[in-house]
């Protein structure tokens, strides 16, 4: 066991003296260098294009037309839930008629 701060490393009829911390080394003995980290892209941020009243007017009329689908397709799906339930139930009916025939 070696006192000394030194690490002592031989290889072949070569020493090799370590001071302080070791590199770390890729396979096949090459020493990998620090390389420091690259800064983050630049994002360019378009500029801000001032809204006219004609463009608001625009904006306004797509949002409430989205709003109008957006509640036709819920009545739909309601007016969908409540037809499959009544299907559902007739259905249900005409199997306990069925079981209580057989059993009979």
């Amino acid at each position: 066991m070696l006192l000394n701060p030194c690490a002592c490393a031989v290889f072949g009829s070569a020493a090799i003296f370590l001071r302080g911390r070791r590199r770390k080394m890729e396979p096949g003995g090459v020493r990998r260098e620090k390389v420091p980290p690259l800064p983050p892209p630049q994002q360019a941020t378009p500029p801000k294009i001032k809204d006219g009243p004609s463009s608001r007017l625009e904006k306004a009329k797509q949002r409430a037309a989205q709003q109008e689908l957006k509640q036709r397709q819920r009545a739909e799906i309601y007016a969908l839930n409540r037809v499959m339930t009544e299907l559902e139930q007739q259905q249900f009916d005409a199997f306990c008629k069925q079981m209580q025939a057989s059993s009979d």
